[in-house]
């Protein structure tokens, strides 16, 4: 039976430093498990597969054992390593691909993936997982379909469009013979500053809990269908485990003091959905809670996730987490297996680290029964994912097929949630929508640019890949509009400085944030690029040559750009919208006949700041769910189906 309440393990109070601090942390940070949901896995019990588990489980030397809880980089270990070294997975990380060659073609995924199959399973091993992150789809394989990132998904308020991406997404990473996606981030960002806000669907929790439901349903398929986990669908991972949109300051791996309260209801919320959805792996957060991490957070980890909310997958850490405990280096942390941890992401230094797991385990540091659990739970996830019995990745249902990455029928939702993700800020003259037949100057640094539309986790891990060798199917915002004034009778001129000769009926002015991930995106305030006002001043001189101005704003959060909303005579926050460009177009202009053919549905998924420093309580200049539309009455958003609430869910 669950304790009411429980104390964090010693190795994590120590993380608050001092005697001091153990007497802080020990009050601070208690968690009382039968406060938070109660859940089951909704995935059928499996008597059958759970005798085959122990089979295998008995059959295991500590070597092999120790093997099924590291994770390393393809970057660090070849599929002959595995040959010596029993791994039970590997990973890309956001510079990882294989032959270490961003641009490699998908065959080359495959065989790279064959081939760790094969050194894995060599004289009766186990299968070993591959993982990639697929953020925001398969987002490291040159030429599969790119989506808007997720403050982009939460805009368009639509579960079953994103239902729909986590579908297209685990069909593309089948493509390439992968089995594994480190996704969907499910945090609640309550600190724009934070380099991952993007990755937060919205600051509505019950929207990240659809959101997470409807994502990991449309990766893995549904629990109990023959479509579970078969060859069209990947394991899917919500992450990070927990609280990391709610760190002070907004900083990236930082300390979140909110109450354990608010800690159930907003930053839980995600992990309830997907749970309920059979999410089969988590990530656990760089971040803390009341100054211990999440790492070494018995409490959270074991006493609430796999106890009271019944998890049964594997818990996964992250790049290199368990490092940052008390007494733990890269190569050695028992402190984070005795927390709850079932593998631990161990990019370069595996070889130590499993040697010194090892030790660990045979000296009883590492308890055999919580070795055999974290053990049993791995082998768990890779037998419901029949890894023992689909044979080598190339030989599984849709592996090698191609010409599914980026294929036309999934672009095409990758422009309809571009379209559905738009809001508009500003229009009082109905400026927009734009005639087709115009003459329009597309100006502004980002105007062409599908790396700046794309942001980070975009072939690379920042997201800075230069040029368009990385987009085959890719169309910038100003292609797409030259594409459509062509179609219509008008002309559009590329001028990012603004420049030009003939004075032009309306000015698209596309600017915004450079790409970024994770802790390189923390920002001290919420001010839009300070210290360089070229994109305002290029707005105030179009003004002043009497040219109306369309802002179509790209970001990875809300921003105070007051005095760019002033100088625009319509304003359009397109967030990151991805490669298909032709999404923006499609609602900025009517059609060739003057009708409007896609009206602007986005509403804001947190609110917007009026200033660069809001104050606690003080009212945003836009409100969370504020949305303009060319329509003076236009419905509200589609309403909320939580797939992880109907009775079939268990």
């Amino acid at each position: 039976m669950t304790a009411p309440y429980c104390a964090l393990a010693a190795c994590a109070v120590l993380a608050a430093g001092g005697a001091g601090g153990q007497a802080h942390a020990a009050a601070a940070v208690r968690v009382h498990p039968l406060r938070w949901p109660q859940l089951a896995s909704p995935v059928p019990a499996d008597p059958g597969l759970e005798e085959r588990v122990e089979r295998l489980l008995t059959r295991m030397t500590p070597e092999q054992k120790v093997g099924q809880l590291i994770q390393a980089d393809i970057g660090s270990i070849s599929p002959d390593d595995l040959r010596h070294y029993p791994l039970g997975s590997v990973l890309n990380g956001g510079n990882s691909w294989p032959n270490d060659d961003e641009f490699a073609a998908a065959s080359e995924w495959l065989q790279l993936a064959d081939r760790f199959y094969e050194a894995a399973t060599a004289a009766g091993g186990i299968a070993a997982l591959w993982a990639t992150d697929a953020v925001h789809g398969h987002d490291h394989v040159v030429g599969a379909t790119i989506f808007p990132h997720n403050i982009g998904l939460g805009a368009a308020h639509d579960p079953e469009l994103v239902r729909r991406i986590g579908e297209i997404t685990a069909l593309e990473v089948r493509v390439t013979g992968l089995d594994w996606v480190l996704a969907p981030t499910v945090a609640v960002a309550r600190d724009e500053r934070w380099g991952r806000t993007y990755e937060s669907y919205s600051g509505d929790p019950q929207l990240v809990s659809a959101y997470a439901a409807a994502m990991v349903t449309g990766l893995q398929g549904e629990p109990g269908s023959a479509q579970f986990l078969d060859g069209a669908h990947v394991l899917a991972t919500p992450k990070h485990f927990l609280g990391d949109g709610a760190t002070r300051g907004g900083r990236d791996q930082g300390d979140s003091t909110v109450s354990e309260g608010e800690l159930i209801a907003v930053a839980a919320a995600g992990y309830v959905g997907a749970l309920r959805a059979g999410a089969q792996a988590v990530m656990v957060s760089y971040s803390s809670w009341h100054g211990v991490r999440m790492h070494g957070n018995r409490a959270l980890l074991t006493d609430v996730l796999k106890g009271r909310m019944g998890f049964d997958g594997l818990l996964l850490g992250d790049w290199d987490g368990h490092a940052q405990l008390p007494g733990c280096s890269p190569v050695a942390c028992a402190a984070a297996l005795d927390a709850g941890l079932d593998v631990l992401m161990a990019p370069g230094g595996w070889r130590e680290l499993h040697a010194n797991t090892l030790r660990m385990a045979q000296s009883g540091a590492i308890p055999a029964a919580r070795l055999d659990d974290a053990v049993r739970r791995v082998l768990r996830v890779k037998l419901r994912a029949h890894l023992d019995r689909e044979g080598p990745p190339s030989a599984r249902p849709f592996a090698g097929r191609y010409e599914l990455l980026g294929s036309a029928e999934h672009r095409a939702v990758a422009r309809q949630a571009v379209r559905e993700s738009l809001v508009l800020l500003k229009n009082p003259h109905q400026l927009l929508p734009l005639s087709p037949s115009a003459n329009v100057l597309v100006a502004g640094d980002a105007a062409d640019s599908i790396p700046r539309q794309s942001g980070g986790w975009t072939i690379d891990w920042q997201g800075t890949l230069t040029g368009k060798q990385g987009f085959a199917h890719g169309e910038s915002i100003y292609a797409a509009v030259a594409a459509r004034v062509a179609a219509g009778g008008g002309t559009a001129t590329l001028s990012p400085g603004g420049a030009f000769t003939h004075r032009p009926d309306v000015a698209i002015v596309v600017f915004g944030e450079h790409p970024y991930a994770e802790g390189a995106g923390d920002l001290a305030t919420l001010e839009y690029s300070p210290g360089d006002k070229h994109d305002l001043e290029l707005l105030r001189r179009l003004r002043a040559q009497h040219v109306p101005v369309v802002s179509v704003f790209l970001s990875g959060r809300p921003l105070a750009v007051g005095a760019e909303l002033a100088a625009s005579d319509s304003f359009v926050a397109a967030w990151l919208p991805g490669p298909e460009g032709g999404g923006v177009a499609d609602v900025l202009f009517r059609s060739a006949a003057g009708e409007v053919q896609y009206d602007f549905r986005g509403r804001l998924p947190f609110p917007w700041p009026r200033s660069p420093r809001p104050a606690p309580g003080a009212a945003p200049l836009f409100a969370a769910g504020f949305g303009l539309s060319y329509r003076p009455n236009p419905p509200p958003p589609p309403p909320r189906r939580d797939r992880s609430s109907t009775p079939r869910r268990g």
